[in-house]
């Protein structure tokens, strides 16, 4: 790999993880003025609108063979309508590096999941990956913020569950079409939106008036830059560089996703969400570097 590949393949992780890490804070503030589901299936629909043109504009084919429907309509409701759309929910009551740090537990789920799903019994790090994730879990639930009665179990509930499901779609393979990044992406946001702002407007019933300025700002930066520029960049690095060195680097989102939280919002940062930042992360790295080694074993 020549080392300005290298490189600008780094940037573009860099620039994917800094968009979708601020992308938390920027949700609460959408909240505050639109209800969740509404709010995110709107800006996603616009997304796939523009990354659809761009597909059209680069000469490719947004047809969908027959074959293969029913398995994009699976990925789009793991991918997005779970994923984004239960983890948004979760922001109803959560603080957004609460549910940064809950929705980044997948990888800890995934290696649960592969044991009854494909037989891989978790290695010596797996489990050690899994105690420190349910440590930094543990610490989290039990800080002074979120032991405050059940107020918030509905949205540890939610991020958990948007984290559970997606890690069964990857370790099911339900993600993985014959299809073209953006051709794919374009109709799994559009497909996994759809429902998502149909259920916001007909039960969330949102004042479409009251998004102030900053609301604005902040659904803006939600279509074009986690939606948009970031798929972008992320799929630009995974022509760049190896899988593993990708996904470890995902790391980074939900660490600015705390970080940016207190500065955005004003979101303590005290020491046990500290705490439960270092340990889940421990715990998610241990994990993917085990899923890799695995992965470079079963190609020997």
């Amino acid at each position: 790999m020549k080392p300005s590949a290298r490189g600008f393949g780094l940037f573009c992780l860099l620039v994917t993880s800094v968009g979708w890490g601020i992308n938390w804070p920027v949700v609460k503030i959408v909240l505050a003025d639109w209800p969740p589901l509404f709010a995110r299936g709107l800006s996603g629909i616009a997304a796939a609108i523009a990354i659809g043109l761009l597909v059209s504009l680069r000469g490719e084919s947004l047809l969908v063979p027959r074959a293969i429907v029913a398995r994009l309509m699976r990925a789009a409701a793991i991918n997005v309508f779970c994923w984004m759309g239960l983890s948004t929910l979760a922001l109803s009551w959560l603080d957004a590096g609460e549910g940064a740090l809950l929705v980044y537990t997948m990888p800890i789920w995934a290696v649960l999941l592969a044991w009854p799903m494909q037989g891989v019994k978790p290695a010596a790090a797996s489990v050690a990956a899994i105690v420190l994730g349910m440590a930094g879990l543990a610490v989290l639930l039990g800080g002074q913020e979120m032991a405050v009665g059940v107020g918030k179990l509905p949205g540890v509930l939610l991020a958990l569950a948007a984290a559970f499901t997606f890690a069964l779609g990857t370790v099911a393979g339900w993600s993985q079409l014959p299809l073209s990044p953006l051709v794919s992406v374009t109709w799994q946001v559009g497909l996994g939106c759809l429902p998502m702002l149909a259920i916001g407007l007909l039960f969330e019933k949102p004042e479409f008036g009251a998004l102030g300025g900053a609301g604005w700002a902040a659904m803006t930066y939600m279509t074009v830059v986690p939606m948009g520029l970031c798929y972008l960049t992320w799929f630009e690095a995974l022509r760049r560089l190896p899988a593993t060195t990708a996904s470890t680097a995902t790391l980074l989102v939900p660490v600015i996703g705390v970080v940016a939280a207190a500065v955005v919002l004003g979101e303590s940062l005290g020491p046990a969400k500290l705490a439960a930042l270092a340990l889940t992360l421990g715990g998610v790295t241990l994990a993917m570097r085990e899923s890799a080694r695995s992965r470079r074993k079963n190609l020997r």
